[in-house]
């Protein structure tokens, strides 16, 4: 499959290979390229999902929101984008700009297809139940549910890329200490065996008719190789500590581990939350997208309230 983003649809890619996209991330390989097709695509099906959201209203609402939809989630992510890669910098992510945006807007796209997709069912009920308050909650749900699963997409591609060393810094190995000899009285020869005291050879006196004294020498004694040596040497859990002049290594130092999540992880959940505040509260100032059927059409409407305030107050009217 191709690595550059090319074919008919790069959300086709983004679905069947997303091994292949993160992995073209973490190489910061053709990612001008691979982003300039998402933002097409996701622009293009913003749109038209857009278009079905003003078409409750008039068809020159269905032309504001198929130009306002796009506008929402293109500026949103102009106004997040700097607090996500200036946040991952000071946690010590080694991420690039291209890198962050080119994440992001795997997101986008996939968020922006799934809404796309579900546009013949919003047309459906556009058409059999033509009720404003249903209809608005309907989309509302509609483009929250695109938006988890295109979220889910950034989480684990920034799972990806935390497993590459992209999102932590980078640490020196910890080298385990290796095992010293620890001798007492006796003096050591290759393979760990204490030196014996051999006797001279019987019959051999000195020139005063004495038998020599016996002087510490080196058994010859076959090395074992070093696999025997290294089973043979592992102390049993249960086992009592040796007596003076015996060799026992000293176990090596344990390297450490952690599982613990990077900061920059936990940043990036509590950006997602932040991207949707932001992201709601611009929906509600560039509206209206439906348009009220009590009402003429509007490019803006007056600041006042806020969307949660709204959608509370439409459920409570259904």
């Amino acid at each position: 499959m191709a690595t550059d983003g090319s074919g008919p649809l790069v959300i086709e890619r983004i679905l069947r290979d997303r091994h292949g996209i993160w992995q073209q991330v973490v190489a910061d390989r053709d990612l001008n390229a691979l982003t300039g097709k998402m933002l097409a695509a996701s622009t293009i099906a913003l749109a038209c999902y857009g278009a079905v959201l003003g078409a409750f209203h008039s068809f020159l609402m269905a032309l504001t929101s198929a130009v306002k939809l796009p506008l929402l989630f293109l500026v949103t992510l102009a106004i997040c984008l700097p607090t996500l890669y200036l946040f991952n910098l000071v946690f010590g992510a080694r991420l690039s700009v291209r890198q962050a945006v080119s994440m992001v807007m795997v997101a986008i796209t996939v968020t922006s297809m799934l809404a796309v997709a579900f546009a013949p069912i919003s047309l459906f009920f556009l058409i059999t139940a033509p009720d404003y308050g249903f209809f608005k909650l309907l989309n509302v749900a509609i483009l929250t549910l695109s938006a988890f699963v295109g979220l889910r997409f950034l989480t684990g591609g920034m799972q990806v890329l935390n497993e590459h060393g992209l999102l932590a810094p980078t640490t020196p190995a910890q080298v385990p200490a290796t095992a010293t000899p620890a001798t007492v009285g006796a003096p050591l020869v290759e393979g760990g065996v204490p030196a014996q005291p051999v006797p001279a050879t019987v019959g051999a006196v000195n020139g005063d008719g004495t038998a020599p004294a016996a002087v510490p020498v080196a058994a010859a004694t076959p090395v074992p190789p070093p696999a025997l040596v290294a089973v043979a040497t592992q102390p049993h859990p249960q086992f009592h500590p040796a007596p003076a002049g015996f060799y026992r290594p000293q176990p090596a130092a344990r390297v450490a581990t952690s599982g613990q999540r990077p900061a920059s992880m936990t940043l990036l959940y509590i950006w997602i939350l932040l991207f949707g505040f932001v992201g709601t509260q611009l929906a509600w100032t560039l509206r209206p997208f439906f348009g009220s059927p009590d009402q003429d059409f509007a490019f803006f409407r007056s600041i006042e309230g806020n969307f949660y305030a709204e959608i509370l107050r439409t459920i409570a009217n259904l």
